[in-house]
Order: C-alpha cells, then sequence, then structure tokens
C-alpha cells in the first residue's frame, strides 16, 4: 500500500529536530532506521503529517566505551553491532541477538534507537536491554533525563518517552558471567514467538546472579525478576532451571495470533527460556 502523504523534514541536529517536534506536536513523528514506521504507514496504522528522518542528525551515531559501561548512540545500526569486535568481546550477547534479528538488508538500516524506542513487542531489543539493565537518555525541550529500560514500557507502543523527546543513546553496564539469547520464529525475518536473553554469573558450582527477560509473549517485553532470584544460590540443576522458567510463565500474558495459540506458545516458551539458561550456565 501507499501511505498517507506527508511532509519529509531532514534536520542536521537535534536541536532542529525538537523544534519540529514542538511546532508539530503530535504530528509529528521521528524515524531512525524506518523498518518499523514506515510498514505501518504503508498500511494506514500510523498517520504521520510529519516525518523526521534523523540520519543526518550529527552525535546519534557510534559505540563507545568506559571502564565500566558502553554507550551505544541511538543510530547504531545492528550491523554495527554485529561488526564492532570490541562490542562482542565486552557484551557478546549484543552481537548474538543482532545476529537473529531480520536478515542482513534489515540488519544494515535498523537501528538500536528505532529498535527501542517504538515500544513494539515483537522487537529483540527491548527485553535484550531489560535484561543487561540498560538506560536510555531522552533529550527534549526541558533537558535530558535517563530512563531504565526496565522501566521505559508501558504498554504496546507505550512508553515513558514523551511526544517532544528524542532518544539520543542507550548506556548499558558491562556484563558480567555467561551469556544466551534464544529466539524461536516461523521463517527467517519474523518476529520471535518467544525469545529469551539470559545473563549468568557463576562462582565455582554456584549461581551468584541471574538476569532475564522475554520477548513478545506480552504487551511489554518481559523482565522477571522472580525468574532471575529462583536460579541464585543453586548449582542450576533441573529443579532450579524448573522453578526459573514457572517464574517466569507466571509473570508473562501471550495472546492467540499467526503465530499460534496460548498454550503454545507458553510451551515454546518454557523450551526457549530453559535452553537459554543452560546454554549462558555453560557460558558462565
Amino acid at each position: 500500500m501507499i501511505p498517507a502523504a506527508f511532509e519529509y523534514h531532514r534536520p542536521k541536529d537535534l536541536d532542529g529536530v525538537l523544534s519540529l517536534l514542538t511546532e508539530h506536536g503530535d504530528e509529528a513523528r521521528v524515524m531512525a532506521g524506518g523498518h518499523s514506521l514506515i510498514p505501518m504507514m504503508k498500511l494506514r496504522m500510523a498517520d504521520v503529517p510529519h516525518l523526521i528522518d534523523l540520519q543526518d542528525v550529527a552525535g546519534l551515531t557510534g559505540i563507545s566505551h568506559s571502564d565500566n559501561t558502553i554507550r551505544l548512540g541511538a543510530m547504531v545500526t545492528q550491523h554495527d553491532i554485529i561488526g564492532d569486535a570490541k562490542l562482542a568481546e565486552r557484551a557478546p550477547i549484543l552481537r548474538e541477538a543482532a545476529l537473529q534479528i531480520a536478515d542482513p538488508q534489515v540488519r544494515y538500516m535498523g537501528t538500536v534507537g528505532g529498535n527501542v524506542a517504538n515500544g513494539d513487542p515483537g522487537n529483540d531489543m527491548p527485553g535484550l536491554m531489560q535484561c543487561l539493565d540498560a538506560v536510555f537518555t531522552l533529550v527534549g525541550p526541558e533537558g535530558t533525563r535517563d530512563v531504565p529500560a526496565r522501566d521505559f514500557y508501558e504498554a504496546a507502543y507505550m512508553t515513558a518517552r514523551e511526544d517532544d523527546e528524542v532518544l539520543t543513546a542507550v548506556t548499558i553496564p558491562v556484563p558480567r558471567g555467561g551469556y544466551a539469547y534464544e529466539k524461536q520464529k516461523r521463517k527467517i525475518g519474523d518476529y520471535a514467538t518467544a525469545a529469551a536473553a539470559v545473563q549468568i554469573v557463576k562462582d565455582g558450582g554456584t549461581c551468584t546472579a541471574a538476569s532475564i527477560a522475554m520477548t513478545n509473549l506480552s504487551d511489554t517485553p518481559v523482565y522477571s525478576d522472580a525468574a532471575g532470584a529462583a536460579l541464585i544460590g543453586t548449582s542450576l540443576d533441573d529443579a532450579a532451571r524448573a522453578a526459573a522458567v514457572a517464574a517466569m510463565l507466571g509473570d508473562i500474558d501471550p495472546t492467540e495470533d499467526n503465530r499460534g495459540p496460548v498454550a503454545f506458545k507458553i510451551h515454546v516458551a518454557g523450551v526457549i527460556l530453559n535452553r537459554a539458561i543452560e546454554r549462558a550456565w555453560a557460558r558462565a
């Protein structure tokens, strides 16, 4: 289909973006890579009289490292993540997840900022960022503020970002221990039926820390404190893994769609999560 008529804006700096957002209010939307917004516009599911393209805005690209954190500019693409050797060394789960997003053509244009900012419950990065305890930097007319990923998502396509704010960066603590990103999908390029992000820290044969989040099983990504807590202090035997899976299944709320009925999604979620926990533990 063809989208409704709109005005296209391509500002050169963030001040220009904020000025347009202030001028046009809820009639304006920002676009990063466009892989979520443009299809919705074509299907007439999104009416965007003023489209603001961020491609030329300075300061939104680049991956930077400090001793304890990693900062991803909002316009960093999935391809950038896959190709960054230092990032792969310090936070390999990011590369593992990025390689499972859509296909190479999408990954060349799809951005971290776009993936996390629009609140699509099927996107891969929101749950991963919750698992990693990421913080999102938002800039608006009133200044700059940071919002934890675990507090950012309110409902499907509804987030803590105000209409006149732009997500400019994602900052994560350098992950520790073993990791896994597991995803089940019908075909290449599809959203996940279920996906799990897991980070586990091991001391000797005992789990000392665990973080678990899942994707596309509720109207927001689901970070489960209870699932991680079920693993801490255990050797990740069958009982501990079963307790973690049970805790997560108690936190999700899937709905039936073309990926299957609720019972099937719950089953897939349990299988995927158990597999991710086992693999993260083996890498810890």
